[in-house]
């Protein structure tokens, strides 16, 4: 049970600080959390180092970070998942994250985006 109520509590978190943004960051958070969920309705929210919010499942499959002018998701393992679409435009020259910087303005690839989601779960879970 007490998962569950994590679980709770970090949708709260994340739905407060989509709230507390009030810009296009929190709208952009918003719309990548909801594409996210549908690319994959079991992913686990979770609220970790201070403030990040994160999708897992298997492990963790990305991050949402806000900053002044980007919101970043962050891959954990996106240098092992194929890009067709080339969306990771940051964080390349690791041999293990890979990110998603969207800017105001910019609207991602939501079906590529989902497919990513997919794939990096799919890689979750090879294990």
């Amino acid at each position: 049970m007490a998962k569950s109520t994590t679980q709770e509590s970090a949708s709260g978190l994340i739905d407060a600080r989509i709230e507390e943004l009030g810009d296009w960051r929190g709208a952009m958070l918003g719309r990548v959390r909801a594409l996210i969920k549908e690319a994959d309705p079991d992913i686990v929210e979770e609220w970790k180092w201070r403030g990040v919010p994160v999708w897992s499942h298997g492990g963790i499959v990305c991050t949402g970070e806000t900053y002044k002018k980007i919101v970043k998701l962050t891959f954990a393992k996106g240098a092992s998942l194929k890009d067709p679409a080339g969306l990771f435009n940051s964080s390349l020259e690791g041999n293990t994250r890979r990110a998603i910087d969207i800017a105001e303005g910019e609207k991602p690839d939501e079906k590529a985006l989902k497919a990513l989601i997919r794939a990096a779960v799919a890689l979750n879970l090879k294990k």
